[in-house]
């Protein structure tokens, strides 16, 4: 039987862990309120757009519809016969909500063998790498958030067969990830700026 010195150790190991989970952001609505709150969730993005060539607002947006900017996030439990916990209903989890298989083969092609899914700079650079092979794969352009949303979510075969067209609610949620990329992409370009010195600030004055 553990000790209770051991206990105690354990449970201080777990509320660090826990402590030291980044929180989501206040106001998720706002993508400069966003990056002031998270400043190297900014730098983060911003190495993605250089990387992949994938705006800024695009990630971002897509990341809200799919966590909430929750790290842990993961899909409902399923049951069987209506009671029996029996795993999850899908492989999705993290910032990103990237299944397995998908996650597997952004490592493969990328080398970035030391990834985690519920690390925000791993998970933007994951959306980042998609947004790119979906232009290739389906010529969706990068700053089509409702066309890339969809091959999000239905995948590169899904989207050619047009699947969505038979789910009207996903219709609507792609919608409303294109408009709040153009809300993020206006909001944006008001702060960049400050974004980019912030770390001058915090430097000399934080």
């Amino acid at each position: 039987m553990p000790s209770c010195k051991t206990i105690l150790l354990t449970l201080a190991s777990v509320f660090l862990l826990t402590s030291c989970a980044t929180p989501p952001p206040k106001n998720p609505e706002n993508i400069c309120e966003i990056f002031r709150e998270h400043h190297d969730w900014y730098f983060d993005a911003k190495d993605v757009r250089e990387r992949w060539g994938v705006p800024i607002h695009v990630p971002m947006s897509m990341m809200y519809q799919e966590s909430s900017f929750r790290h842990n996030a993961a899909p409902p439990m399923d049951y069987l016969f209506g009671f029996i916990p029996w795993g999850r209903v899908s492989t999705a989890y993290g910032y990103s909500q990237a299944k397995t298989m998908t996650w597997k083969d952004y490592i493969k092609e990328t080398g970035n063998s030391g990834a985690d899914r519920d690390d925000f700079a791993d998970a933007i650079d994951f959306m980042g790498w998609f947004i790119y092979k979906t232009q290739k794969v389906n010529g969706v352009s990068k700053w089509d958030a409702y066309n890339q949303y969809l091959n999000y979510h239905e995948g590169w075969g899904g989207f050619r067969k047009k699947t969505y067209l038979k789910k009207p609610w996903l219709i609507k949620v792609a919608r409303k990830v294109d408009d709040r990329a153009r809300r993020y992409s206006s909001q944006l370009k008001s702060c960049e700026e400050e974004l980019n010195h912030g770390w001058l600030w915090r430097l000399f004055f934080g």
